[in-house]
């Protein structure tokens, strides 16, 4: 990843989106998905979650960063975890 000039992390965050998307891409393939209801106020697809997912641990990561001092590894898990619990019952 040397040719975009990229950190590290930076290089880890997007080659995990990227993971993250082709995953779901095979899963979709595999297991077509089903509009279900769970604790957000609206019905969603996996895609949908992975969506909203990916969005609330962006505000995470901004809201860590802007108004605490906690280590950026700490929104990171947060991020995860939150992720997992959204996927799993969103």
């Amino acid at each position: 990843m040397s040719w975009m000039v990229w950190t590290v992390p930076t290089a880890v965050f997007f080659s995990s989106i990227a993971a993250m998307l082709a995953g779901m891409t095979v899963w979709e393939i595999l297991s077509p998905t089903i509009e279900r209801k769970g604790f957000l106020p609206i019905a969603t697809t996996r895609g949908d979650r992975l969506f909203i997912g990916l969005l609330s641990a962006a505000f995470i990561h901004l809201g860590v960063i802007g108004f605490t001092a906690l280590s950026i590894w700490i929104a990171l898990a947060i991020s995860a975890v939150w992720l997992l619990v959204l996927m799993r019952w969103g």
